[in-house]
């Protein structure tokens, strides 16, 4: 009796083991000081190919894809928020010391998130077109109000058909990215990510208000950003969210949508590889 109940037991821990829903995929190449690098929403890690072609000649990178997006399996909801604490357990879990951070838009909020709450873990934050609340930059007069997942827009986007659905991205992608032929790319990946996850997991980053959090990180944070639509509303909003973080290094580049790295690759590469010296 005893030995049924223990092979009963094994195999309710081999079905936890083999169903456990990682909140991410990680692809590691190149040796030397670790950088994570965090895609945009929607996005895979394969954003970062031309990058890390270069980076890993001199950098280990790990270069994560979220889960619901690619070909990673979703999970469920908090999405975000176990995407963060996944990362956590990651950086111990492998024994990184002090990785450098490099996250573009959403990548870039967790990294801010992630050094807010652990600043002694990381060395350096390179932020792409990324802020502490994307909420308000969308939302007037945003006072950190939350964003309920059942509501109007959701339910919507849950229901649109795919063709709908694509049509939708193949309308917005070009507003994010000037790169024609990236373009194809990104409207591929919107397409293939995981419905619930795109529309709740978007939801996620929009409850997520860092503006007085980032106060608590004391490691250097440099932003890389799109001067889109003029570098005066682009300054006074990134100086208005990152004001309790004063020592942040901005710098903006111009003829860049949202995909500054495809947009304008050779700065973006320069940047990146000054910024990381």
């Amino acid at each position: 009796m005893k030995i049924k109940l223990f092979v009963i037991a094994l195999l309710f821990v081999s079905s936890l083991s083999v169903n456990a829903q990682s909140p991410f995929q990680v692809v590691v190449k190149g040796k030397g000081e670790p950088i994570l690098l965090f895609p945009g929403f929607g996005c895979t890690g394969e954003v970062w190919d031309d990058l890390v072609a270069e980076l890993s000649k001199t950098n280990q990178c790990h270069v994560f894809t979220f889960a619901g997006f690619g070909k990673v399996a979703p999970i469920e909801s908090p999405w975000f928020s176990s995407i963060k604490q996944g990362v956590l357990d990651y950086v111990q879990q492998q024994q990184l010391v002090k990785p450098i951070l490099l996250g573009h838009s959403l990548g870039g909020t967790l990294s801010l998130w992630l050094a807010s709450e652990q600043p002694a873990m990381f060395k350096k934050i390179i932020a792409v077109d990324a802020l502490p609340a994307t909420a308000a930059l969308m939302i007037p007069n945003y006072n950190g109000a939350v964003i309920p997942y059942d509501n109007p827009q959701s339910k919507m986007m849950l229901n649109m058909s795919d063709a709908a659905f694509a049509a939708m991205n193949a309308q917005s992608v070009p507003m994010m990215c000037k790169n024609t032929e990236k373009q194809k790319l990104l409207i591929n990946w919107m397409n293939q990510a995981d419905r619930k996850t795109y529309v709740y997991g978007y939801i996620d980053m929009l409850n997520l208000d860092l503006r007085e959090a980032i106060g608590k990180i004391n490691i250097p944070v440099v932003v890389l950003a799109a001067a889109n639509p003029d570098i005066a509303t682009v300054e006074k909003t990134y100086q208005s969210q990152f004001a309790k973080l004063p020592a942040t290094k901005f710098e903006y580049v111009e003829n860049a949508a949202h995909f500054v790295m495809f947009d304008q690759p050779n700065w973006f590469l320069n940047k990146v590889k000054t910024n990381l010296k």
